[in-house]
Parts: C-alpha cells; sequence; structure tokens
C-alpha cells in the first residue's frame, strides 16, 4: 500500500519500485488523501473540474505501472491536518487491504533542499500514515467499530518503506527495468506536466540515487521492519484462523 498526499505522489516517489513489484505478481493500492484540487491554477477551473482532472490522470498513471485499486480520501488538498479522524481512515484502509508493505513519506522533513519547503500537505499525510500504521491498525482495542461494523480486523504491516527524501536510506531498488514506466506514469499526469517533460530529471535523481550501487538507476528507502519473518508467518496463521471462526491469542500490537 502506498499512502501518499496528492496525485503524482507515487509517481515521483516510487512508481518505479511498485512497476517492478506488480511485474512480479505483487497486488499494491493506492491511498491519496487529496485529489489534487488546487493543484491546477488555471483561469476557469473549478476545484470540482480538477479533481475530476488529477483523479482521472491518477487512474491512468496507476494502471501505467500495474495498479488497478486506487482510493481517494478526498480531503481538502492544501489543508490537510494529521486528525483522528484521518488517523480512522487511513486504519480502515489498511485494515481492509491488509498490506505487507506500507510505503510512506517522512514526516519530519521541513527543508528539501536550497529552494524548496516540504509541502504541508505531504508532512501532514506522513504523519497521519505513520500513526495508523502503528500502533493503530494493528490495536483491535484501537477503531473496533471499524471490526464492528465492517468486519476488517486489526492488522500490523510487516514493514515501512521510508520514502522522499530519505537522508540516510538502507534500501536501494534498482529500477533500470522499470524506469520507462516510471517516466510513462509520470507523463499521464499532464495537467502538472504541462510543457515539461520529466525524463531527463528523473534519469538524472534515479541515477545519482544507484550511484555506486551495481545498477544504473535506482529509487532509495527508509526500512522500518515491524515484524520478523517468524512472527509474520505467526501472525497471518492466526488471522486465518480467527477468520475461520477461531480465537487465537492476540500478538503485542504495542510492541
Amino acid at each position: 500500500m502506498v499512502i501518499m498526499a496528492h496525485p503524482d505522489d507515487p509517481e515521483f516517489s516510487c512508481s518505479g519500485t511498485i512497476a517492478r513489484w506488480t511485474a512480479h505478481g505483487t497486488e499494491v493500492c493506492y491511498v491519496l488523501v487529496t485529489s489534487g484540487d488546487v493543484g491546477i491554477a488555471a483561469p476557469g477551473v473549478t476545484r470540482e473540474q480538477a479533481i475530476e482532472i488529477r483523479e482521472r490522470e491518477q487512474l491512468a498513471a496507476a494502471r501505467v505501472c500495474g495498479v488497478e485499486e486506487v482510493v481517494f480520501l478526498r480531503e481538502r488538498d492544501g489543508m490537510v491536518v494529521p486528525t483522528l479522524d484521518l488517523r480512522k481512515r487511513l486504519v480502515r484502509e489498511i485494515r481492509r487491504f491488509r498490506p505487507e508493505v506500507v510505503i510512506c513519506g517522512d514526516p519530519t522533513v521541513v527543508w528539501a533542499g536550497a529552494n524548496y519547503i516540504n509541502h504541508p500537505d505531504h508532512r501532514a499525510v506522513a504523519t497521519a500514515a505513520v500513526d495508523a500504521i502503528f500502533p493503530a491498525a494493528g490495536q483491535p482495542n484501537l477503531f473496533e467499530e471499524i471490526e464492528a461494523e465492517e468486519g476488517f480486523l486489526a492488522h500490523k504491516p510487516r514493514k515501512v518503506l521510508v520514502s522522499t527524501w530519505a537522508e540516510d536510506p538502507d534500501l536501494f531498488v534498482n529500477i533500470t527495468e522499470s524506469i520507462d514506466k516510471k517516466i510513462a506514469a509520470l507523463r499521464e499526469h499532464a495537467s502538472q506536466m504541462k510543457n515539461w517533460d520529466p525524463e531527463p530529471m528523473v534519469r538524472e535523481w534515479a541515477a545519482e540515487r544507484a550511484k555506486g550501487k551495481e545498477m544504473s538507476f535506482a529509487e532509495a528507502f527508509k526500512v522500518v521492519t515491524l515484524e520478523s519473518d517468524e512472527d509474520w508467518e505467526k501472525w497471518k496463521g492466526d488471522v486465518v484462523g480467527r477468520e475461520n471462526g477461531a480465537t487465537p491469542e492476540q500478538p503485542n500490537a504495542d510492541s
């Protein structure tokens, strides 16, 4: 599952990785907290029209990378706050989709280089995502109404991959074979690209990330492992048992 603030955020941050994973059969869901409704500053374009355009572009971009499921939460673009309500909405999606890995942004990044301040929506969504991932999604006594009303059981993802300006990445994903899809996906965001061709800069960024590695192009992440291999397999078995009517002991979701 990829949790990001705006349409085109997955394409810039991790779409090469996603295209590689889906090519090997991985099922992926994008959760976009806003629909980028203030992202088209053209005369006469309303918020409603911008939502329609940007959601359509995002769906097309996701398909380029093999992603069929995209969830739009439609929070107000430029006004996202990491509220308990937003945390609950993200917890619901995590429990519904039950991802092994969640990719999100880094909530601590404010100064992103000499000429850019990290967008407040990026920071707010990253904070809400991290708080939803742990401990809320895996703790059955938090937001228990989600299970009571919809049947979505508590679920603790195995890993978190922190994308977007990670200062000390420890995972470099080889996107040499998928960088063309990353570029093609970005081009689907025509309202944002306008007359700018993203290919030269995307290749430059990815080559910089791959420098010193045995690959031509890379995306980089900071990895947080919440569940060991052994605990992850046990947890999956417990969930299957519970879905079949058993009542296994829950793991410690707070640890």
